[in-house]
């Protein structure tokens, strides 16, 4: 289980993070919802090494590794989809994915990768850059997968999106929380989106976790309006 306790982060004299508290289970989706700015990337980049929090901890399964390295998080088990999903354009789609198993031994594509996305196995030997949004966004979650993660972390996966890509990533996300059992963190401003997947939800608002709890719970507690623009 992911447990973060009473995270700070400061950008120079702001106070981006303040005293954030969250859990991920293993087998559910948590989302994290708010508006832009309000310090959602701020807190996945410091719970994946990217950026060192000020205060606070995060632990995995009891472990604490707020004083770890990215590399080392992914050996234990985080995978991330970042924002812009940041894949390599002149690279081959067989070498994206390849890069993903870098802190493993064995960098072969498992079948049930292949299985999750089609349209990865057809694409092998295409460039990531000539991918369309919606097939890139799924070799960036190959590619995270690719490390074996039992954490995934997933930042806006459907910014720029076709609505059909989306409806796929929905299913492949709530499988590999049910099927395989992993703790997914899903950062998101699409709250439809959200509210079909979440088990539980966080909602941040000027670097606070404002409110928490049940997915079931969210249209009851007005979740869309705490986010609204």
């Amino acid at each position: 289980m992911l447990d973060v306790t009473d995270l700070h982060q400061y950008y120079g004299g702001s106070h981006i993070l303040r005293g954030v508290s969250l859990k991920a289970k293993p087998g559910e989706v948590t989302a994290l919802l708010g508006r832009n700015g309000v310090g959602k990337t701020t807190l996945l980049r410091c719970l994946m090494g990217l950026v060192a929090p000020r205060g606070g901890t995060i632990a995995w399964n009891g472990e604490r590794v707020d004083d770890k390295r990215p590399e080392e998080r992914v050996r234990r088990g985080f995978g991330y989809v970042p924002q812009g999903r940041e894949i390599f354009p002149r690279l081959t789609v067989e070498e994206n994915l390849r890069i993903g198993a870098a802190s493993r031994n064995n960098d072969e594509v498992p079948l049930w990768i292949d299985e999750l996305f089609p349209v990865l196995r057809t694409m092998r030997a295409r460039r990531g850059g000539d991918l369309s949004g919606g097939q890139q966004q799924q070799l960036a979650f190959g590619r995270a997968l690719m490390a074996a993660p039992r954490l995934l972390i997933l930042d806006e996966p459907t910014e720029g999106i076709q609505p059909s890509i989306i409806e796929e990533i929905g299913r492949v996300i709530r499988r590999l929380a049910q099927e395989r059992g992993l703790a997914i963190l899903l950062c998101e401003q699409y709250y439809d989106f959200a509210k079909r997947l979440a088990d539980t939800y966080a909602v941040m608002s000027r670097g606070e976790i404002v409110a928490s709890g049940p997915g079931s719970e969210m249209d009851a507690k007005d979740v869309r309006a705490l986010i609204a623009v």
